[in-house]
C-alpha cells in the first residue's frame, strides 16, 4: 500500500516508524529538513521537503498514486485543506488530524466529505474515551471491547495475593475456564505466551474473554471492583473538556491547573465541574482539593513526568484509580511498570485508528488496538485464506502471534486448538509489534 503522511511531527513521525516497519510504501513530507534526516537515515521510507498544502510539493511526493494520505501536522486547517489537495490529484483515501471537536458532529461528515476528507481522527476524543473505559473498570490497566462488546480484551496487573501468580499456562488449559491469556507484558517486554510460560507477580496479563465472564477475572488477580464518582483532572486542556462533556453524568470532577488563564477558560466550558487555580504538584494544594477523599486522579497535562510522579503521589493518599497520559513513548513501558493504574498515549491511540483503516477499506469490519510494541487486531477471514485451511493447532503459526477469539454470526467465542476458522469470522489476533500485515495475509 501506498501511504504519504503530511508532517513530521511527533504523530506524524510516530506513524511513519510505524507504518515503515509494516512492509508498506511510506513518503513523508514536511518543510523541516532535519526533521525528515532522521527518518532518513532510520527507517525505510521516502522524504519530501515541501509544504503539505502545495499542489506541486504534494505531486512530488506522489500524492495521486497514494493509497492513503495522511495529515498529522499541528494545524488543522492547513490538515483539511492538504486532504482537499491531496484527494483532487488523487488521492485514493484521505484522513486529517483535527483539534476542533465540532468537526467530529455526524452532521458535519457530508461537508468534508464534498471537500476531499474521508476520515477525522481528533487525538484528544480518543484519549478521553480511554479514559472513561479506565474509570468505568478500575480494576483493569487495559480495556478494550470488540465487535459492540461480543469480545473483550482485558488488561490487569497481576497482585501478590492473586490466585494465578507462579500458575503455568498450560495447567489453565486442563481446567474449565472462560479466558484465553493472549500476552504477557513483563519487564517492559510484551510476551505471546506458550503453555511452558508462567504468569508472576507484577504481569500485566491481557485476557480475551466474553461479557457473561468478565467477573471471573477480577478475583483471580487478586483484584475488586470500586465504584467511582468523584474525579480530580490535572491539567485544563481539550481532553479535560472532552472528558468532562462525555463523563459528567456519572463523575463529579474538579479540574486544577496553575494557569488562571486556562481556569477562566475552562469553567465556561465546564459549568458543573470545580475548577482550582493551583499548582498540583504540591502536595499541600492537592490535600486542599481533597485528594485524601477521591476516587480517581487524572493526570493530562503536556508533562509526562508530572503526571507520573503526581500519580504515583495520588496513590500515596489512596486514590483508587489513576491515570496518567504520557506523551513520550520511551516512559511508556517503564510508566506501565509503576504503580500508577492506567497509561495512555495520544500517539498510539491515533495509531490504532489508522491501522483499523489499513486493515480493511471498510473500517466497521476490522479494529485494532496499538501498545507501545503490540497490536490486537480483528480481522474478516476471507474464502479460502490460509487461516481457513485447518483447526488452529495445526496451522503453524507464527510465535509472534495468537489467535485470542473470534465473532461468528454475531457471537464471540474463544479459540482453541480445535477451532476451525470460517470464512467470514471476525478472527482477533494479538501480535508483537510490526508483525500486524503479516499476519493479514493469513485472512486473505
Amino acid at each position: 500500500m501506498r501511504i504519504v503522511i503530511a508532517g513530521c511531527g511527533e504523530v506524524g513521525s510516530h506513524l511513519a516508524k510505524l507504518l515503515s516497519r509494516e512492509d508498506q510504501d511510506i513518503t513523508v513530507i514536511d518543510e523541516d529538513r532535519s526533521r525528515l534526516a532522521v527518518l532518513d537515515a532510520n527507517y525505510n521510507l521516502l522524504t519530501v521537503q515541501g509544504r503539505p498544502t502545495s499542489f506541486n510539493d504534494l505531486r512530488r511526493a506522489g500524492v495521486e498514486r497514494c493509497d492513503l494520505f495522511i495529515a498529522v501536522t499541528p494545524f488543522e486547517t492547513r490538515n483539511v485543506v492538504a486532504c482537499s489537495i491531496a484527494k483532487s490529484l488523487g488521492a485514493a483515501k484521505t484522513v486529517a488530524r483535527v483539534d476542533n471537536y465540532e468537526f467530529m458532529d455526524t452532521a458535519n461528515s457530508d461537508y468534508f466529505a464534498s471537500i476531499g476528507v474521508d476520515e477525522l481522527i481528533y487525538p484528544e476524543y480518543l484519549a478521553a474515551l480511554e479514559i472513561l473505559a479506565a474509570l468505568d473498570h478500575n480494576w483493569s490497566r487495559h480495556w478494550f471491547e470488540l465487535h459492540d462488546g461480543q469480545l473483550i480484551l482485558v488488561g490487569v496487573k497481576l497482585r501478590g495475593d492473586a490466585p494465578l501468580v507462579g500458575v503455568q499456562l498450560k495447567e489453565l488449559g486442563r481446567k474449565t475456564h472462560d479466558f484465553h491469556v493472549a500476552a504477557i507484558k513483563r519487564h517492559n517486554e510484551t510476551i505471546i505466551p506458550g503453555g511452558n510460560d508462567h504468569l508472576e507477580l507484577d504481569d500485566i496479563v491481557y485476557f480475551m474473554t466474553t461479557p457473561g465472564h468478565v467477573d471471573d477475572i477480577v478475583p483471580l488477580c487478586g483484584k475488586t471492583k470500586r465504584q467511582i464518582r468523584d474525579v480530580i483532572i490535572m491539567g485544563a486542556n481539550r481532553i479535560a473538556i472532552q472528558l468532562y462533556r462525555m463523563g459528567r453524568d456519572r463523575f463529579r470532577f474538579k479540574i486544577v491547573d496553575p494557569d488562571k488563564e486556562l481556569c477562566l477558560k475552562i469553567s465556561e466550558r465546564c459549568p458543573d465541574a470545580l475548577v482550582i487555580n493551583a499548582d498540583p504538584r504540591d502536595i499541600d494544594t492537592m490535600r486542599d482539593a481533597g485528594i485524601s477523599d477521591t476516587d480517581a486522579f487524572v493526570a493530562i497535562t503536556d508533562a509526562s513526568e508530572s503526571n507520573i510522579l503526581t500519580c504515583l503521589t495520588a496513590k500515596e493518599f489512596g486514590v483508587i484509580k489513576t491515570v496518567a497520559e504520557v506523551e513520550n513513548l520511551q516512559f511508556v513501558s517503564q510508566a506501565e511498570g509503576l504503580n500508577i493504574g492506567t497509561v495512555i498515549n495520544k500517539k498510539l491511540l491515533a495509531s490504532a485508528r489508522i491501522f483499523q483503516m489499513l486493515l480493511d477499506s471498510d473500517t466497521s469490519n476490522s479494529k485494532c488496538l496499538a501498545m507501545a510494541d503490540a497490536e490486537v487486531a480483528e480481522i474478516v477471514a476471507r474464502d479460502r485464506s490460509k487461516i481457513t485451511s485447518a483447526p488452529v493447532k495445526d496451522l503453524r503459526l507464527s510465535r509472534d502471534m495468537t489467535i485470542a477469539g473470534l465473532i461468528r454470526d454475531g457471537v464471540g467465542q474463544l479459540v482453541s486448538g480445535n477451532t476451525l476458522i470460517q470464512p467470514g469470522d471476525r478472527v482477533v489476533v494479538f501480535t508483537l509489534g510490526g508483525a500486524i500485515h503479516k499476519t493479514e495475509r493469513l485472512f486473505k
